[in-house]
């Protein structure tokens, strides 16, 4: 791929996603057909993440051991599909963890791919994305809720895009644990459940009500598996009512613990998780109201392979996150254009010599349009400012990896970079970041006059290791200051580890 070329995935390549949840571990293997994932493998293993986090936040190493096999195992499935046309996301019970960096570090190297994590809002639209894809189209709104190891997400949204969305901690494999521990399983603990669950759905329920949906579908393994149930117990012939739930809370109730469980449709693997999982729904139709569920195929793997179809097909939703944030925070776009074209100008000089490509041309792109968010709080120190907003932000498309590069890039604009903000990055992010930092912070000095007058013919290259910046010198001599902060520049950018050398011609 050249520098400056996008990636594609083209009719009749493969590509893959990995879903590392709480409860499952999932990898659906897809081929490109007519610009749609057309789904040709999936593999599946039952890591239950979730039961191996403690309190403290540290995982036990019988869990951590079995994820890495997993991840092993689904490297060794994508080893000739190409980077670019996978993603791997962890959700929930790694986001808990007390410090990822670790895991995840390992996990990548057993995967062979990078995994990013994801909020639970992200995880929710990524789910809804796939969801969607599989119904009938509609102009009706439609809820879709999605009971995880972890967490469960509530969605409402119209045809592919969602509108409302909730990610509650709450899932199959937490609640089974919390509310029947040691596997028994009362009237008095699941009334207990029913009523906690219920408290936490409380704070969006009258939004959801107020907003309202046509139909009602649930995703993933746990809906499937009760969707199953109820259809083998004939409790209902029409999706899950609240009435085939209640049938299935007495068969629980009636096997008193999580070891005799048996309910058909239910695997093996699954069952001493689906107690807490019949709560969790139990409590969202009461919660919500829900009159009827039915059950959807799809869920948020497959929403990452129409993600990165729509990233390679120019609809990627990150870069309307931006220009949403930027208008929201009220940032100057005339600003704002003027340092991203400068930028965009020096990064085209030395993009051959850096090996930087599309994607890292997008990402300073996208640092520029937002590098003076900060502003709507405060002048002084604005950049830090910035740098927790976009640290901290719910963006659609992002995962937490992104958001971190993008906040260190503004956060490094300007004054005395913090080495330790991009050393705190993921080291495939390092670099990049350090280059994105360099040449918006030079593009922002270029414009500090904020005037639309057009720059001189400025070189930039890459020599032994420097940069030189070549500037003609009557220009320069017009405008003292900029000399003067491109001679203070010089010192500033030795702490993102790049060496600028001015040359007047």
């Amino acid at each position: 791929m050249s520098p400056m070329s996008p990636t594609q995935i083209k009719d009749g390549e493969l590509m893959a996603a990995a879903d590392l949840g709480s409860n499952s571990f999932h990898l659906v293997v897809a081929r490109c057909e007519h610009g749609e994932p057309r789904v040709i493998d999936r593999v599946r293993d039952s890591v239950r993440l979730a039961a191996g986090l403690h309190s403290d936040g540290t995982l036990d190493a019988e869990r951590r051991e079995r994820a890495m096999a997993c991840l092993a195992r689904f490297g060794q499935r994508m080893a000739d599909i190409p980077a670019t046309h996978v993603r791997a996301v962890a959700t929930n019970a790694v986001r808990q963890l007390k410090s990822p960096g670790r895991f995840l570090a390992d996990a990548e190297g057993a995967l062979g791919h990078p995994v990013e994590v994801v909020s639970g809002r992200e995880e929710g639209r990524l789910i809804f994305l796939g969801v969607s894809h599989a119904l009938p189209l509609s102009r009706e709104r439609r809820l879709v809720m999605d009971i995880g190891g972890g967490s469960t997400e509530f969605i409402i949204g119209r045809h592919l895009e969602p509108q409302l969305t909730e990610s509650v901690q709450v899932g199959c494999v937490a609640s089974s644990l919390r509310f029947f521990r040691g596997g028994k399983i009362t009237r008095k603990r699941w009334q207990r459940a029913r009523h906690e669950i219920g408290v936490l759905l409380q704070q969006f329920t009258e939004d959801f009500r107020d907003t309202g949906w046509l139909e009602a579908y649930g995703s993933s393994g746990t809906a499937k598996a009760i969707g199953n149930a109820v259809t083998e117990l004939r409790l209902s012939d029409d999706g899950i009512t609240a009435e085939a739930l209640a049938g299935l809370r007495e068969r629980v109730l009636e096997a008193g613990h999580v070891d005799r469980i048996n309910l058909p449709g239910v695997n093996g693997d699954r069952s001493p998780v689906i107690a807490g999982g019949i709560a969790i729904l139990e409590a969202a139709f009461e919660a919500l109201g829900i009159e009827r569920m039915q059950v959807c195929e799809s869920a948020m793997r497959e929403g990452l392979l129409w993600d990165l179809l729509g990233r390679a097909g120019g609809t990627d939703p990150r870069a309307s996150s931006i220009d949403s944030l930027a208008t929201r925070y009220g940032v100057d776009k005339a600003q704002a254009r003027r340092v991203e074209a400068t930028a965009l100008m020096l990064f085209d000089q030395v993009a051959n010599a850096w090996q930087l490509d599309a994607e890292a041309r997008e990402w300073l792109s996208w640092a520029a349009r937002v590098h003076e968010l900060g502003l709507a709080i405060a002048h002084s120190q604005h950049h830090h400012h910035g740098g927790y907003i976009l640290r901290n932000a719910d963006l659609a498309g992002f995962s937490r990896q992104e958001q971190h590069l993008l906040a260190a890039c503004v956060e490094c604009h300007r004054r005395k970079p913090d080495r330790d903000v991009i050393a705190a990055l993921p080291p495939r992010h390092r670099e990049l970041a350090r280059h994105i930092t360099t040449l918006l912070r030079l593009a922002v000095l270029l414009r500090r006059g904020r005037r639309p007058e057009p720059l001189p013919a400025i070189g930039l290259a890459v020599r032994d290791g420097a940069l030189r910046l070549s500037l003609p010198t009557e220009w320069i001599g017009q405008h003292p200051l900029t000399e003067a902060d491109l001679k203070q520049e010089q010192a500033l950018l030795a702490d993102v580890g790049s060496h600028l050398e001015l040359c007047l011609v």
